[in-house]
């Protein structure tokens, strides 16, 4: 997660602009970036294919290693980050813990100030459930090919660390709805968590 403390941004501003395949063209991404204020010597860029892992962007890699506390690094959306969830959860929490600012023009998000911090942690929270549920449909696709025949349990109830998420969620605003579309449950397991933590803190006072 980003940290609390609003990062200065009395640094430079960086971009950094990244296409899939080398037949894209860059050229939307770096007017976005002129347009925000980068100069074209410091946008940086990669033109790789989607699988390149982040130690094969040469663009990528150049950026962070030049950007010091107090620069702010300019993407036109949070996805150029990374190629998966994975990726993009890691380069978020490395920039707030460098004093990094990160600004994503699409998504409008800007981790100099208390709300852009905010969503960020969110997003990386939410990167990290994308992937914790994706070993768990994976495990659950290799158990159904064993148990195919067998009459299905109940589903279980969120776990602690879900239950966590979902409470941290709901305290940043999110609706009840998205929460329970996030973590794959219904919305009365949602309030279920919600209430079951609201009547603790009652019961602590």
């Amino acid at each position: 997660m980003t940290p609390t403390a609003a990062p200065a941004t009395t640094g430079a501003l960086l971009g950094y602009a990244r296409v899939s395949t080398t037949g894209q063209s860059l050229d939307a991404q770096i007017d976005a970036l002129a347009d925000a204020g980068v100069d074209d010597e410091r946008i940086y860029r990669d033109k790789l294919s989607g699988a390149s892992r982040r130690t094969a962007r040469p663009g990528f890699a150049a950026v962070l290693d030049y950007a010091r506390e107090g620069d702010t690094i300019i993407v036109t959306g949070i996805d150029r980050l990374g190629r998966d969830a994975a990726e993009v959860m890691l380069t978020i929490r490395e920039l707030g813990e460098r004093g990094i600012v990160l600004r994503s023009l699409r998504e409008g998000i800007d981790t100099s100030n208390a709300t852009g911090r905010m969503v960020a942690g969110v997003l990386a929270s939410l990167a990290e459930l994308e992937l914790e549920l994706g070993r768990e449909r994976r495990a659950a696709a290799r158990d159904a090919r064993r148990v195919r025949d067998q009459p299905l349990g109940r589903p279980k109830a969120l776990d602690a660390d879900k239950a966590a998420l979902a409470v941290r969620m709901r305290a940043a605003g999110e609706p009840v709805p998205t929460i329970a579309s996030a973590l794959g449950v219904s919305r009365a397991t949602v309030y279920r968590v919600i209430a079951s933590v609201e009547t603790d803190e009652t019961d602590s006072k």
